[in-house]
């Protein structure tokens, strides 16, 4: 009788550890096992994200620069500009000839473009007037960058060259024919009129001629001078 009350008391308290372990775990879950996998992942850091400052301080830094009032521009024309055929107004083109330094320091790269127009486009007259044509240039735009800035300088053009000598000429030499024929006609009244009359003959050759006219081909030199000081960004 003894024997069984304490086996009874045994199969009791085996049950009851059971029912406290199946108690700690969900209801049809696995048991959980531990692998090497998992304390490898365990043990992986976290990646920290960039900020971006590598790629800030690879940037160029830029600072400013002035170039001051009445500092030559030397530039090469690439728009060529005449006379004859040019209107104001009319876009043009050039570059600098050479760089320009400021303090020993080269802040304007050869081939820089600067660009403008025509601001006087005027033709030669068949009685008196000279052909004439000048360009005004006012914005700059620096080599390897593409920032334009205002410049200010005065205009520069060409007059074509007088010919005052030549229609001298031209009317002296049908007045010299005149007189040479009139002597041969009418002795010396006939020169004086003869005179006259080839002097007359000339002017009307001249008066219906028009001067010459006046050009500034592409890749003319030009020298521009600024007028206010111009203050740009150049690389450190």
């Amino acid at each position: 009788m003894r024997l069984m009350t304490v086996g009874v008391l045994a199969l009791s308290a085996a049950a009851g550890g059971c029912n406290r372990a199946d108690a700690t775990a969900p209801a049809g879950a696995p048991p959980a096992v531990t692998t090497a996998a998992d304390a490898n992942r365990a043990s992986v850091a976290t990646p920290v994200a960039t900020t971006g400052h590598a790629d800030a301080a690879d940037a160029p830094a830029w600072r400013e620069v002035t170039i001051p009032a009445g500092t030559a521009l030397a530039v090469v024309l690439d728009t060529p500009v005449t006379s004859a055929t040019s209107r104001v107004e009319d876009h043009v083109t050039a570059h600098l000839a050479r760089s320009l330094s400021v303090h020993g320091e080269t802040v304007l790269a050869e081939g820089t473009r600067v660009s403008g127009a025509v601001t006087d486009a005027t033709r030669s007259a068949k009685v008196k007037g000279r052909a004439h044509v000048a360009v005004r240039f006012d914005t700059l735009t620096p080599r390897g960058d593409d920032r334009r800035y205002t410049i200010h300088t005065a205009s520069v053009g060409r007059t074509a060259p007088g010919t005052k000598k030549k229609d001298a000429l031209e009317i002296a030499a049908p007045a010299a024919g005149g007189a040479i024929i009139g002597a041969l006609i009418g002795g010396k009244k006939g020169a004086v009129i003869g005179t006259a009359a080839g002097g007359g003959a000339g002017a009307a050759v001249v008066l219906s001629t028009r001067g010459k006219e006046v050009s500034l081909p592409k890749g003319s030199a030009l020298m521009l001078r600024l007028s206010q000081p111009l203050t740009i960004r150049v690389k450190s």
